[in-house]
């Protein structure tokens, strides 16, 4: 007959399991684990390397000396010091031979100098080389210096000459900022009838297009501040606008995801591109090819053919919202930078992505190219990071500006201005990424409070004038005070010590 097998629950089961498990490694936890000795060896070896590389061989020579026999004389310094068998150095009449030894005869008839004199007059000479060799403890600059050469042993210590001592070197210091005009508020634009949300300068210098959430995009002289024209056609906020350095074309984007592109000599819409499946929020032209990208909330940058108004390719990637995009004529020739945290370098020919930087942890809003270096910035309420082309090296962080940071604006003299959604402006020196000034934008007369924010930011052509869109419906444009120096106007400056990078 054949017993039934009591069946248990799979908990009981597990636990049992763990338990034969405790049982049979129960008793190995108190063995202590056997040390191997090679490993040991390596261990030590490798240590005194990194620590005491330089003046190893020291210790070594000075160790063989020590044990190598001395002709030396005895060292007249020790207490137990004694003349023993007084041998004729000279000439003497007995003997007659110098450096034999007096007979028992002749030792009664020479007067030699007593101990005592001769441990006085060696105490007072001075020390012998022997002696200074056993002394030593550590390796002297000169020592340093002879065995391994300036170069490596200042890489580890500087020489203090007052003191002719060994001093640690000093950390690396932050090197001093360029020193820049402060920026003060020129003019006030008037004229739309919603949330100013982009601009940009026609090649001329001009005058300037901005678009706004009234879905009109006006057209401003730059010198006088006055309207000149004014475009209506989208049906929803107008999020981008860029003007075409080759042809008399506009082009523009909004939240009712369409990209028009008007006709300046005719100011009516000649092109429609289609495609996107929700709204688009930034534009670019390509510099030196017929192209046009852009991207939206549909987490995808399209490339279109200016003419054609075909879409070349879709850039799909990014899981959230692509929020800026940026074009330029070497690889990569297009950079994109979303709210999922992550900044895209893209080849333009295959349509796919060439690197992905995840260095920021929060959305990403704006990035700006720089016009003389080969490298770029990003905007992000963590950070304002720096980066280097081709393949989007790291290089530092801006850290300051703690708010929801929108636009990014950057000059030929190295001013790197950042706006952000409380109003808050920084001007940050390219080089140091030295906070040089705060400035905090009043609303008008009229506005809330909370209407402070400010949505797009950007140099003229000369870099002189720093134009900002701004939430309480106007255009604000800053400049550079003419009267100020650095005498009347000192960086407020502290070096500090440059600390790890935070990624």
């Amino acid at each position: 007959m054949v017993e039934e097998v009591t069946k248990h629950s799979v908990h009981t089961l597990v636990f049992r399991s763990l338990k034969r498990t405790h049982d049979m490694f129960l008793s190995d936890h108190e063995k202590p684990v056997v040390r191997d000795a090679t490993s040991d060896a390596v261990k030590r070896n490798c240590k005194a390397h990194d620590e005491y590389g330089p003046v190893m061989n020291m210790v070594e020579e000075s160790h063989l000396e020590r044990q190598q026999p001395s002709n030396a004389y005895p060292d007249p310094h020790q207490p137990d010091f004694q003349i023993e068998n007084p041998v004729m150095l000279g000439v003497h009449p007995y003997p007659s031979v110098p450096g034999v030894e007096l007979s028992a005869d002749t030792m009664a008839q020479v007067r030699g100098p007593s101990n005592a004199g001769i441990q006085d007059v060696m105490r007072a000479l001075p020390p012998s080389q022997a002696k200074l060799e056993a002394e030593r403890t550590a390796a002297s600059v000169a020592d340093i210096h002879r065995h391994h050469g300036p170069e490596r042993s200042m890489a580890l210590v500087a020489v203090d000459k007052t003191k002719g001592a060994l001093v640690p070197r000093k950390a690396p210091t932050m090197p001093k900022p360029q020193w820049h005009s402060p920026w003060k508020l020129h003019r006030v634009i008037s004229g739309h009838h919603g949330w100013v949300r982009c601009l940009d300068f026609e090649p001329g210098n001009q005058w300037f297009v901005t678009g706004s959430n009234d879905r009109v995009i006006k057209i401003w002289d730059l010198a006088s501040g006055r309207l000149k024209l004014s475009l209506t056609g989208h049906i929803s906020t107008v999020r981008g606008v860029v003007v075409s350095p080759r042809q008399p074309y506009l082009f523009s984007c909004g939240e009712d995801k369409q990209v028009k592109c008007w006709d300046l000599e005719y100011n009516k819409v000649i092109r429609h591109y289609h495609g996107h499946l929700s709204a688009c929020y930034a534009i670019d032209l390509h510099p030196t090819i017929d192209v046009l990208v852009t991207c939206g909330r549909d987490a995808s940058a399209r490339v279109w053919d200016m003419r054609t108004k075909a879409n070349i390719h879709c850039l799909s990637g990014h899981t959230n919202t692509v929020a800026d995009v940026k074009c330029q004529a070497t690889e990569p020739q297009i950079i994109t930078g979303s709210h999922d945290c992550t900044i895209r370098l893209w080849d333009l020919v295959a349509g796919k992505t060439r690197a992905t930087l995840t260095n920021h942890k929060k959305s990403i809003r704006s990035i700006v190219l720089h016009p003389k270096l080969y490298m770029f910035a990003s905007a992000s309420p963590d950070n304002i990071k720096q980066w280097k082309f081709p393949d989007g090296n790291f290089l530092q962080n801006l850290s300051g500006h703690n708010a929801i940071v929108n636009t990014l604006a950057l000059n030929q003299d190295g001013v790197l201005v950042s706006g952000a959604d409380n109003g808050t402006l920084h001007f940050w020196d390219w080089r140091t990424g030295y906070n040089f000034q705060r400035i905090h934008s009043a609303v008008q007369p009229g506005s809330l409070d909370s209407e402070s924010g400010i949505y797009a930011a950007k140099f003229d052509l000369s870099g002189t004038r720093l134009l900002n869109c701004e939430a309480d419906k106007t255009i604000k444009i800053y400049k550079e005070d003419e009267s100020a120096s650095e005498e009347t106007h000192p960086v407020n400056w502290k070096p500090e010590i440059i600390k790890k990078k935070k990624y």
